[in-house]
C-alpha cells in the first residue's frame, strides 16, 4: 500500500547526504521530474537533472522554463551514446553516481492502423533501449556499499496503465511501456551484482499540465479524493524507494494511483 509508503516516509525523513543522483525528463514545470529533484536536493543529494525541450516544443502542452536551482542538462536519448555521456558527466563533476531517476518518455499518439515503423522505432529508442543502456552504465560505474551497509545505488522507471486497461490510441506509447514494465525483474536482477535496486512506478494519472479542462474534471471524479495525483504525489514514493529505508523493495513494479478507478464512468461515483 503507497500509504504505508508515505507514513514510513515521512515518519523518517530520507537522508541522502553525500549521494549522488541524475534526474531525466526535466524539461517543463509542474512535472514529475522537477518535483523529483527538489525533493532529493531537500534530501541532501547532489542531483544534475536533464531534459529535451524539442520533444515537448513538438506537443500539445508546449515546452516551458524550469525553475529549479540547478543546471538543466541537453540530452537526446535517441541518440544511443546519450545515455553513457550522462552518466560520465555525472560522474566527471561528483566522482560518483548512486541514483537514477529516469521520468523522460517519448508521448505518441497512434492508433495500431495509423502508427509507423518511424514512431514505433523512436519511441522503443527513447522509451526503453535508453533506459536500459542507463541501467547498463550504472552497473558499470556504480560504486557499492559496503558490504555491512544497505546498497546505495537506485534506479527507477516509470510505466503506465497499459497493463490495467487497453491504450490502443496510444499504440507505440503503450508497447514501449509494456517493454518498461515487463523488464523491471531481469534489470532489477542484473543490477544487483552492483548492489543497485531497481523498481518501476506506475503513478496513475498525474497533474502535469496535459489535459485540458473537461478531461481534467472527468478525470478527477474517478479518484476517491476528486483530484488527480499530484508530481508530489509520485515525489513521496520515489524519495522512499532511493532512501535506505526503501531497500527491501525491489524488482516491483509498484502501481500507486491513489485509487484510481479508470471504469468509473461505467458506474458513476456519488459523494456521501
Amino acid at each position: 500500500d503507497h500509504r504505508c509508503y508515505v507514513r514510513a516516509m515521512s515518519s523518517r525523513p530520507a537522508d541522502l547526504t553525500g549521494r549522488v543522483a541524475l534526474v531525466t525528463g526535466v524539461s517543463r514545470p509542474g512535472q514529475i521530474a522537477p518535483a523529483t529533484v527538489r525533493r532529493l536536493l531537500d534530501a541532501g543529494a547532489a542531483v544534475v537533472a536533464t531534459g529535451w525541450p524539442p520533444h515537448d516544443a513538438e506537443m500539445p502542452w508546449g515546452a516551458g522554463p524550469v525553475d529549479l536551482p540547478i543546471p538543466v542538462r541537453r540530452d537526446d536519448f535517441e541518440d544511443p551514446s546519450a545515455p553513457a555521456a550522462v552518466v560520465d558527466a555525472v560522474v566527471a563533476q561528483y566522482g560518483r553516481l548512486d541514483i537514477v531517476v529516469a521520468t523522460h518518455a517519448r508521448s505518441s499518439h497512434s492508433s495500431l492502423a495509423a502508427v509507423d515503423v518511424d514512431e514505433l522505432d523512436r519511441c522503443w529508442r527513447v522509451n526503453v533501449r535508453s533506459v536500459v543502456l542507463l541501467a547498463q552504465r550504472l552497473a558499470e560505474v556504480h560504486e557499492p556499499a559496503p558490504a555491512e551497509r544497505p546498497p546505495s545505488g537506485r534506479m527507477l522507471w516509470f510505466t503506465s496503465g497499459q497493463h490495467i486497461e487497453p491504450m490502443d490510441d496510444e499504440i507505440a506509447y503503450a508497447v514501449s511501456k509494456g517493454a518498461l514494465h515487463q523488464m523491471t525483474a531481469s534489470i532489477d536482477h542484473a543490477l544487483a551484482r552492483s548492489r543497485v535496486v531497481a523498481n518501476c512506478i506506475n503513478p496513475g494519472p498525474v497533474d502535469t499540465g496535459y489535459a485540458d479542462a473537461t478531461t481534467r474534471e472527468a478525470i478527477a471524479t474517478m479518484f476517491p479524493d476528486r483530484r488527480w495525483g499530484s508530481p508530489d504525489d509520485v515525489a513521496n514514493l520515489v524519495e522512499f524507494l532511493v532512501s535506505d529505508a526503501g531497500a527491501w523493495i525491489r524488482g516491483q513494479v509498484l502501481d500507486t494511483e491513489g485509487g484510481f478507478d479508470r471504469f468509473a464512468h461505467h458506474a458513476p461515483i456519488t459523494r456521501d
